[in-house]
């Protein structure tokens, strides 16, 4: 298939980017760098060395029979993206190309609107641009679990059968975001919907959970050069990776309020191999379809666990240590998202465990050394 990959330069588009090489298919990937820019706003950079693109695409190319093509540009470039899509006509378009960060949206009213404006509206402009050039491509845009926030019933995937009033209907599931970030991709599901309702676009919203590591079959044929990014900071760092970190630095794991609110996770293994199933199983023709993307979701405290008994298994002491959580987000609260659609084509979990995380303690050990432990504590509140 011809394939294109919107913000291949990022934590998750760069490997799926080698991973669709790797498979034959023809890649080809865009990037704007705006969240080199993000980075330095707040003085961060990730832990691991990695290449520029241009050299990791290079460095590809040269060692694989398929190679990459790479281009520059932004969404918020309604013409750039129009002319791309005349040019290639994809089979697949992968759209990772959003603001990314929770804690960057809520950080000041600059980022907030920079956040809807990226966005919201790049996503209009792909939209219009896949109508005019290929209306026939199946969008696969990466969404998130936070979209849904945390319901007092059962999240569906997507779509919730509704009956009032002795009437029934289905319906998009009712949306309650935690930031101006997760608002923006709620904003991003509606106007998908919309279109493939009206052009009869299709389309795979992929709502994930929170991801971890930093290996893929790809990147492990030359770590050095192919690596993706790593974050571990309190504004662009997941979680878990953020975890591992402080149990190599010997800081304790930093756990927001009672450490009780849940979260859906997912590896970045299974992230590629979500995407894969999505793209190879695509949607009918004025479909707009929704997968839930995790594979298991616990408390914080009970992922604090896990990573604390790993340490423990490399002869790191790990402790963690509750905070005042920087966050406006119920801490106790009923969840149970499903996930039956991605499992039911075939994806098989990794499981998050210790045998898991251990591998990931490993690698940021190598790196020990360019740990700042200043990145760790929350500076960016909800309620200022």
């Amino acid at each position: 298939m011809k394939i294109l990959i919107l913000g291949g330069n990022g934590y998750l588009g760069w490997p799926t980017s080698l991973f669709f090489s790797k498979q034959g298919h023809e890649v080809s990937i865009v990037d704007n760098f705006v969240k080199k820019k993000m980075e330095l706003e707040f003085g961060f950079k990730p832990l691991i060395p990695t290449k520029t693109l241009h050299k990791r695409v290079d460095c590809w190319n040269k060692n694989q029979n398929n190679p990459i093509n790479f281009y520059v540009g932004d969404l918020l470039n309604h013409r750039f993206i129009k002319d791309l899509l005349a040019d290639i006509r994809p089979e697949v378009i992968v759209h990772y190309a959003e603001q990314p960060s929770a804690p960057y949206s809520m950080s000041n009213r600059e980022r907030a609107i920079f956040t809807q404006q990226n966005n919201v509206m790049g996503n209009l402009n792909l939209l219009f641009a896949i109508k005019k050039n290929c209306p026939d491509a199946h969008l696969v845009k990466l969404g998130t679990l936070g979209e849904y926030g945390t319901p007092n019933i059962d999240i569906e995937e997507g779509w919730l059968n509704v009956e009032h009033n002795g009437r029934k209907d289905r319906m998009l599931y009712p949306k309650k975001p935690g930031s101006f970030y997760h608002l923006s991709k709620v904003h991003d599901s509606a106007n998908i919907e919309f279109a493939c309702r009206i052009w009869d676009l299709k389309c795979t919203d992929l709502n994930q959970g929170v991801v971890y590591g930093n290996f893929t079959p790809e990147i492990d044929l030359d770590f050095e050069n192919l690596c993706t990014s790593f974050h571990y900071d309190e504004v662009f760092g997941t979680i878990i990776n953020r975890f591992c970190t402080q149990s190599v630095a010997n800081y304790p794991l930093t756990v927001y309020g009672t450490g009780n609110q849940k979260r859906g996770y997912i590896n970045i293994i299974d992230t590629i191999n979500c995407i894969n199933l999505a793209s190879t199983n695509p949607p009918k023709k004025g479909e707009f379809r929704v997968f839930n993307q995790f594979t298991d979701f616990k408390s914080l405290n009970e992922m604090a666990e896990v990573i604390i008994k790993s340490s423990k298994n490399l002869g790191i002491k790990a402790k963690a240590k509750k905070i005042q959580n920087p966050r406006k987000e119920m801490e106790e609260h009923y969840y149970n998202p499903k996930n039956t659609s991605l499992i039911s084509l075939g994806l098989k979990p990794i499981k998050f465990n210790e045998n898991t995380i251990e591998k990931d303690i490993k690698l940021i050990t190598k790196y020990k050394k360019n740990i700042d432990q200043e990145y760790f504590m929350p500076t960016v509140k909800w309620e200022i």
